[in-house]
């Protein structure tokens, strides 16, 4: 069986590669999409990504990767990685390993950035390598057993 992995993209990079590119870089998410399921091919897993700016949009796409055939999550909660107790819950309601991910450095940046509501239950958390955060979490989870209970 193939890992199955769902990326999720939290609020604003819908806006990748107009939004501070000084931060952020240059790369659109459609670009960055496009990347990512063509690594995901070449390391022999299916890939599914979702954005969305609205927390419970989140919380409910979260929620269906229990029942979907999702074996691990790649998540970038944006903003929400520091707010969000709701996405919290859903990620520890799944029973699914993820690997919170982040673009920027978010510990060289502002102090309310420094704190995340996620990363305790996070299998990894992988920051400020732009574009090659969510490249090293693929890359991580290639190597992984594919059985669900044998990861979770």
């Amino acid at each position: 069986m193939l890992h199955r992995i769902l990326v999720v993209h939290g609020p604003n990079l819908n806006m990748l590669g107009l939004r501070e590119p000084e931060i952020y870089g240059s790369l659109t998410l459609d670009e960055l999409n496009r990347s990512l399921e063509t690594l995901a091919r070449s390391l022999n897993m299916a890939l599914t990504t979702f954005q969305a700016n609205g927390e419970g949009e989140l919380v409910t796409r979260i929620q269906q990767a229990r029942s979907d055939g999702t074996t691990w999550l790649v998540i970038n909660a944006g903003a929400y990685t520091h707010t969000s107790v709701a996405i919290r819950d859903a990620l520890a309601a799944i029973d699914r390993p993820f690997i919170e991910v982040h673009l920027s450095n978010v510990h060289a940046r502002e102090p309310f950035r420094h704190h995340s509501y996620l990363s305790d239950l996070a299998r990894g958390v992988i920051a400020g390598l732009g574009a090659m955060s969510y490249e090293a979490a693929l890359h991580f989870i290639a190597r992984q057993p594919t059985d669900l209970e044998a990861v979770a």
